[in-house]
């Protein structure tokens, strides 16, 4: 295996990045850091209590900080949170430095899930159309990353294993 770069995650909330990103991470025998679960473990709060008691910004924030400072470790599986691209700071590290991988699926499936999930602060009491919206605007940032992989009909262990191919190939 020529490359020695980390593996980036991105996409929507609900897209899969933890559990592909964790699968990739086993098959690799790499670690895996899912940022969201970083930012819970340093502040001993969920991300819902964090928007709701601190706001989007200071959340921001914090995930800037550790994001950037997980993206320094090698031979690492890393799963961004749904809005960690946005960030010019994060984005611009991991377009230098990384592998990104978008995990991009059709916008009702993404419906689906993100709905079936009161764990997502930013979709709370949010419509559908709201939610189209949101997936639209995202998806123009996640287009940059340097892969998008399609991940409709494919099981989780296809999208790894897909994932892994183009990794060794770099």
């Amino acid at each position: 295996m020529k490359s020695k770069k980390n593996l980036v995650f991105l996409g929507m909330m609900g897209s899969g990045k933890s559990t592909i990103g964790s699968l990739t991470a086993k098959k690799l025998k790499y670690n895996f850091v899912d940022i969201d679960k970083e930012i819970e473990k340093k502040l001993n709060i969920t991300i819902k209590k964090i928007f709701e008691n601190k706001g989007e910004n200071y959340f921001r924030k914090i995930e800037e900080e550790i994001t950037l400072k997980k993206l320094k470790l090698n031979s690492t599986v890393i799963s961004l949170g749904g809005g960690a691209f946005i960030n010019k700071n994060i984005k611009h590290e991991v377009m230098k430095n990384h592998l990104s991988f978008w995990l991009n699926w059709d916008t009702k499936i993404l419906l689906n899930r993100i709905k079936n999930n009161n764990k997502r602060p930013l979709t709370i009491n949010t419509s559908d159309n709201e939610l189209i919206d949101l997936v639209k605007k995202r998806s123009i940032s996640y287009s940059k990353a340097l892969y998008e992989i399609k991940c409709d009909n494919l099981t989780k262990s296809q999208i790894a294993n897909k994932i892994i191919k183009i990794y060794e190939t770099n």
